[in-house]
């Protein structure tokens, strides 16, 4: 076998490279970087007052405790250590740590972290195009339209898309490596492209396509291929194909591995869709739908939403399937065809192609029929096309080369400002997934994320409309029932909640979410040991569980084992930190056992975590006031808390004012009791709570006696 050939690179490319004023110069390079990264910024400039959303940021971010613990050595072990929401991406977890290190959770930090990155790749992108081919206006063009295209802020302006723009920087630097290979081979160089390789697969599988990429650059611009073995009249600096394909192997076998890897996580995560549910006629038709869409949305990107809804029951993409298929594989031969003079168009159209064919839907993966975010390296194949197309169109014409860039700028003004309106869809989940509903028809994920966004807005009237589409929509869409479920607790609701949790199990949903809704619901229907029995069962499957051992030490506790509540409710501490809620509950799991000053220590740490918390000073109120062994010290704080509950709500809660008639007894201010007490019930016959009627009554009772009421 012949050793490495070392390719000049002032022969790297046989395509006229750009002419022009200054080309070349140093000067002008460093003018286009700041160019490049100034428009960067002015068009993701609105990043900056957007928030998360609740799509994937509260798994990747916001309520995970991994991500949430920063950059620690567990954490490490755990980003390694296996798929953690979908699939294998370790350095992702690591960038997410990293940002909470720095910023905790203000948003603005994670999304100016993922801008940076991705003008990173935009100018590294500028500088290895413009390395391999000599052509700086081209090379500027692909970049600039790649950092300012609006189909890419769904990649940059989302922080739970971070593993795309990471894989991205690390996808573009090694093709640099590779390049600096090419230019000088040997072991080392070699080996760095293997080790960015690598990094850029711990970011993203999708990279998996890369070493097919790495090969196309060999035909163009690297100019490396050739098709036969021996030299005879063939350029001598170019290579044998059967020798590149080798000298790729190792990456094509990391990808092989990291692909088998992927499917088998997705699959036990139950993100691969089953034949039955989206039978293989409709996967093949939504890829060739899917590969002209993206063609569209590069062209023309307007109408973009963060949901393009799957409808397996659509037979037009179907129908439509040999037309396409017809026009795509027109499209290909054309490529091959004029590839042979213009390389670019083949080298271009076939890395759009093959770059796409992890998420083209084969595999279908995930609800939706096609995503912003998989173009984000596709997209520089058609880029390359477009660019050299453009520039052998103006070659050698000055006039022609005026008009040109007198086009360029207006469009690279256009894609500045489109990408800045994108961005601000961003702003919020209401926002995103309201935008969503604006651009697309019957999207039952979108009705989803819009509802559930509504909810944690404090809206959830209308999050129950919205959610109730999405189930009436897709009465299997798990996460549209389950959310409706939560919203209807949170309306106290309770038997419509049961209903939709018991309905997901019905249908054969069995995840450990549901069952942890349907323990809360039944603690808050005050049946508290068929809540021990769910949520015993939630902590046996996942004994880490977010706030499982809170809501298992409130059953344990309102059933009356307060020894075994506090032990989940220490845990629960240990696991979360600090929670003004625990602290109060695992207070009177020790009053109950008979321990008054551990109780009193966690009620003072609850109220120094919460000081202005309603529910957390009315609860420690009752507490203290209703203690058999309350001192006069304890009445006279208990009344305290009491009135500053009733403050914070107006002196409109019946159950703060059910408290406050409480505490006037325990501290003998028997007549404010009796008054405080008529006003709770005035407001509670208002409200037709009749359940704390009869209760405030039975106590009224007791006032009027100069009794106090006391719970043990």
């Amino acid at each position: 076998m012949d050793e490495p050939v070392a390719i000049p690179r002032r022969h790297m490319s046989s395509e006229t490279p750009d002419t022009g004023v200054g080309q070349g110069s140093r000067g002008v390079k460093l003018l286009i970087c700041i160019l490049l990264v100034a428009s960067t910024l002015v068009a993701y400039e609105p990043a900056r007052r957007n928030e998360f959303v609740n799509y994937d940021d509260p798994a990747f971010i916001t309520s995970n405790l991994h991500v949430r613990n920063g950059l620690t050595w567990e954490g490490v072990k755990w980003a390694f250590g296996g798929a953690h929401v979908d699939y294998w991406h370790p350095l992702t977890w690591l960038s997410h740590m990293a940002d909470y290190e720095l910023y905790g959770l203000n948003a603005a930090g994670h999304h100016a972290t993922s801008l940076l990155i991705h003008i990173m790749t935009s100018l590294l992108l500028f500088h290895v195009f413009q390395r391999m081919t000599g052509a700086m206006w081209r090379s500027a063009f692909v970049a600039a339209a790649f950092a300012l295209h609006p189909v890419h802020v769904e990649s940059v302006a989302w922080a739970a898309e971070r593993k795309d723009v990471l894989a991205g920087l690390f996808w573009v630097l090694t093709m640099l490596a590779y390049v600096r290979y090419v230019e000088r081979p040997d072991i080392r160089r070699y080996l760095s492209v293997i080790a960015l390789f690598a990094m850029a697969m711990m970011s993203k599988p999708m990279v998996v396509t890369l070493p097919f990429v790495l090969l196309l650059l060999d035909y163009w611009p690297l100019e490396r291929l050739k098709w036969r073995r021996g030299n005879g009249r063939t350029d001598d600096r170019k290579v044998w194909v059967g020798r590149l394909v080798v000298e790729k192997m190792p990456l094509f076998l990391m990808s092989a591995g990291l692909a088998v890897m992927t499917v088998a996580a997705q699959k036990d995560i139950g993100t691969v869709s089953a034949l039955e549910l989206v039978p293989m006629g409709y996967r093949i038709g939504n890829m060739f739908v899917s590969y002209i869409a993206y063609i569209r949305q590069t062209i023309w990107p307007v109408g973009l939403s963060v949901i393009y809804p799957l409808d397996p029951t659509n037979q037009a993409a179907v129908a439509l399937a040999p037309l396409l298929a017809i026009l795509l594989a027109a499209a290909t031969i054309g490529a091959f065809y004029i590839g042979r003079r213009r390389k670019y168009v083949l080298v271009g159209w076939l890395w759009y192609v093959g770059a796409l064919v992890p998420v083209i839907g084969l595999v279908q993966v995930g609800p939706q029929a096609m995503a912003d975010r998989y173009m984000y390296m596709p997209m520089v194949g058609l880029l390359i096309i477009v660019s050299w197309a453009v520039g052998d169109l103006a070659s050698g014409r000055r006039r022609r080369q005026a008009v040109i860039a007198a086009m360029s700028a207006p469009v690279l003004f256009a894609l500045v400002a489109l990408t800045r309106v994108q961005v601000t869809h961003w702003r919020d989940g209401v926002t995103l997934f309201g935008r969503a509903l604006e651009v697309t028809h019957d999207n039952a994920m979108a009705e989803n994320g819009y509802g559930h966004a509504l909810f944690e807005a404090g809206r959830a009237d209308e999050a129950v409309v919205h959610l109730g589409k999405a189930v009436e929509m897709s009465p299997t869409f798990f996460d549209a029932r389950n959310n409706l479920g939560r919203v209807l607790l949170k309306q106290a609701r309770l038997d419509e909640a049961v209903a939709q949790f018991e309905e997901l199990i019905r249908r054969g949903h069995d995840p450990i979410d549901v069952y942890y809704n349907l323990g809360v619901a039944r603690g808050m229907q005050g049946r508290y040991e068929e809540a021990a029995a769910y949520l015993e069962g939630v902590l046996k499957r996942d004994s880490d569980y977010p706030f499982a051992r809170k809501r298992m030490g409130m059953a344990l506790l309102a059933a009356g084992k307060p020894a075994e509540a506090a032990l989940h409710l220490e845990r629960a501490l240990e696991a979360a930190g600090d929670d003004a809620e625990v602290y109060m509950n695992l207070g009177l799991a020790y009053a109950k056992c008979g321990k008054p000053e551990p109780a009193k220590e966690n009620w003072a740490r609850a109220i120094h975590i919460e000081p202005n918390n309603p529910d957390i000073l009315n609860n420690i109120a009752w507490m203290r006031a209703t203690s058999s062994e309350a001192t006069g010290d304890e009445a006279a704080e208990a009344l305290r808390l009491a009135q500053r509950a009733c403050e914070l709500t107006g002196y409109g809660e019946a159950a703060y004012l059910d408290t406050l008639a409480t505490a006037y007894a325990a501290a003998g201010r028997f007549p404010e009791a009796v008054e405080t007490a008529e006003k709770a019930l005035i407001a509670v016959e208002k409200a037709g709570q009749q359940r704390l009627a009869r209760g405030i009554q039975e106590r009224l009772k007791l006032y009027q006696e100069g009794r106090t009421y006391r719970e043990d």
